[in-house]
């Protein structure tokens, strides 16, 4: 079986099959982080066949200078970004829709905070959010984190120490405290 290197080389010299199979290998990988991204099975569809194209588009593109993962990640926040941007819907209605999908066996009471959870978390700004779910959701270092962002590490945890700091004032507020970043 071919190493991803060696499908990426071959990808990016043209070969279909190659690209196909390098695409089968991370295809989880772009999925799982858009739809942590976006909170809902169709959206997170809809960013993932845009990030699949543009895979398509740019693997010559790719250096080899750091990780493929983290290229990856990087072309999946862009790509979840400019959908967003795109998007006219009420990000609401994709919050109510994640607690039903993946929360339905929880209390009333629980299902509403992981709602204010959950909306509070899609209103971090630019940068803050692409953090913590490549941290907190998929496990990345900081320095992993800081690859993909293209950021200091120590930007990566001062986001993360900011982000825990409004948490903790949002979990001792009501619950509807905005994020004054």
């Amino acid at each position: 079986m071919p190493t991803d290197e060696q499908l990426i080389r071959a990808a990016q010299s043209g070969d279909g099959p190659a690209f196909e199979q390098l695409l089968g290998n991370c295809y989880d990988q772009l999925f799982r982080f858009a739809y942590r991204w976006c909170g809902n099975r169709a959206d997170a569809e809809d960013v993932t066949q845009l990030a699949c194209l543009k895979l398509a588009q740019s693997i010559h593109q790719f250096r080899f200078e750091a990780a493929f993962s983290s290229w990856l990640y990087r072309l999946v926040i862009n790509c979840a970004r400019d959908w967003q941007r795109s998007q006219h819907r009420h990000q609401h209605d994709d919050l109510e829709s994640l607690t039903e999908e993946t929360h339905s066996d929880q209390s009333a009471e629980a299902g509403i905070y992981l709602r204010q959870v959950l909306h509070w978390l899609d209103s971090l700004a630019e940068g803050f959010k692409e953090t913590a779910l490549l941290v907190h959701a998929e496990g990345l270092s900081h320095a992993e984190a800081a690859a993909v962002l293209q950021i200091k590490e120590s930007t990566v945890s001062w986001r993360l120490h900011e982000i825990r700091k409004q948490l903790q004032q949002f979990q001792h507020g009501d619950g509807s405290g905005e994020l004054a970043l």
